[in-house]
């Protein structure tokens, strides 16, 4: 495979040899060209069949295909030594650099950012999530909210029910008030119970979630209600409701559940590479199909600590107020995490090329010499990759062409490899 690699790289550089050739207007066989009018004199080493680097001669020459061996200068031969195996540093001259066109950018420390973007769920803040439950076990007479998706206010009633126990125990109250009606200002024994059995008989009434103001309507009439209203304690939307007409309910039924929408959480998945870059505190963007266009800003509350199996990601979720109920529960959301990476070197993605097990970069060290260093890349960020080491500030890499540029510094790397061998003249 290697050996097919190189023959593949030599191919190129034989055509773009070619084409060199034919912009200067020089002939394309026969031999070596001549360098362009008014560039600098470059001597010849040796000469190099084009299939296979093994192969030299020194003078021109041809190959069973009849293709022209390519000529080695003496500038490429002497080239600086480089410290990544299988890789050479090379010297391009002008013309050719205008024709790959090769292109530098020099690297700088600056602020860097970075948006992880990925897709959320809208859900009702847990915290104002209401279940509405009874504290006695009754029958339902009628009900107000008769359907799911109604706007509820606080103290507004949800459904009338009657309970044997509370009806019992308002005729119990009514007795104990009348008895210590009838003993006036009696201090005995008798009415200091009475007293204390009215106090227990109330405080029942009022764990059962009987209003004070029906109670004192209570005391007035002087009448048990058969029915008692049951009032929500939170404004919110209807989400989910069980209670029907008849209905026998006890204290475990969870008749309504009530939320107020007025903020709302936004789950996002977020991959497992994604994880170490993500903090509490820090600003995430949500954006909706129903309001394309509109930004709505919120923290990050809540980093879950587990990972889902079927997805490997894990929830993070961000609180947004909603007061005007444009986010409704189970919409999606585009969401962005926006993570602050301080300041730090950056070089471009385009610099970079992926050689598997290591990530190389081409340093133009001036006047055509290009120079592969072996890189080591921190956290990926928008303008490019947070460099740890083998790059410096100021340094100038490679970010158009550099392609090219490896090929031909793999392909000197193999030929200066074979130096050593005895050359088979032609």
């Amino acid at each position: 495979m290697k050996k097919i690699g190189l023959l593949i790289a030599a191919l190129i550089l034989v055509g773009l040899g070619y084409l060199a050739g034919a912009r200067q207007g020089l002939p394309a066989k026969g031999g070596a060209s001549a360098p362009p009018a008014g560039s600098e004199e470059r001597k010849i080493a040796f000469y190099r069949n084009p299939m296979d680097p093994s192969i030299h001669s020194d003078h021109p020459a041809k190959d069973s295909m009849g293709m022209d061996f390519i000529p080695v200068y003496t500038d490429e031969v002497e080239a600086p030594a480089s410290s990544v195996e299988g890789r050479a540093a090379v010297v391009i001259p002008a013309d050719r650099r205008q024709l790959l066109g090769v292109r530098s950018e020099p690297l700088i420390r600056a602020p860097l950012s970075r948006a992880i973007r990925t897709v959320g769920r809208i859900v009702p803040d847990e915290r104002l999530l209401h279940h509405v439950h009874t504290k006695y076990d009754g029958f339902i007479e009628h009900v107000y909210v008769d359907f799911i998706g109604k706007y509820v206010k606080r103290g507004e009633p949800l459904l009338s029910i009657y309970s044997p126990d509370l009806y019992a125990t308002q005729q119990e109250y009514l007795l104990a008030l009348k008895a210590v009606r009838e003993l006036g200002g009696n201090e005995g024994d008798a009415a200091l119970r009475s007293k204390a059995l009215v106090d227990a008989v109330r405080q029942r009434l009022l764990l059962w979630d009987i209003r004070p103001e029906e109670i004192a309507t209570l005391e007035k009439e002087g009448v048990a209600r058969r029915d008692v209203d049951l009032y929500s304690d939170e404004s919110g939307y209807v989400l989910a409701k069980v209670a029907l007409h008849g209905m026998r309910v006890t204290p475990a039924d969870a008749l309504f559940d009530i939320a107020d929408l007025s903020r709302v959480w936004v789950l996002a998945d977020v991959y497992e590479a994604d994880l170490p870059a993500v903090r509490l505190g820090m600003s995430a963007t949500v954006e909706t199909a129903s309001a394309p266009g509109r930004k709505l800003r919120g923290p990050v509350t809540f980093i879950s600590p587990t990972v889902e199996a079927s997805t490997r990601t894990t929830k993070v979720r961000v609180e947004i107020a909603n007061p005007s109920g444009g986010l409704k529960p189970d919409m999606f959301a585009d969401v962005t995490l926006e993570v602050d990476l301080g300041s730090a070197l950056v070089v471009p993605e385009s610099a970079i090329i992926d050689a598997g097990a290591r990530k190389l970069a081409f340093v133009d060290l001036g006047e055509g010499r290009y120079e592969p260093r072996e890189v080591t890349l921190g956290e990926r960020a928008d303008a490019g990759f947070v460099v740890l080491s083998g790059l410096a500030a100021g340094e100038k890499v490679v970010v158009a062409a550099n392609f090219l540029i490896d090929s031909e510094s793999s392909l000197k790397a193999a030929v200066q490899s074979m130096k050593s061998a005895t050359p088979s003249p032609r």
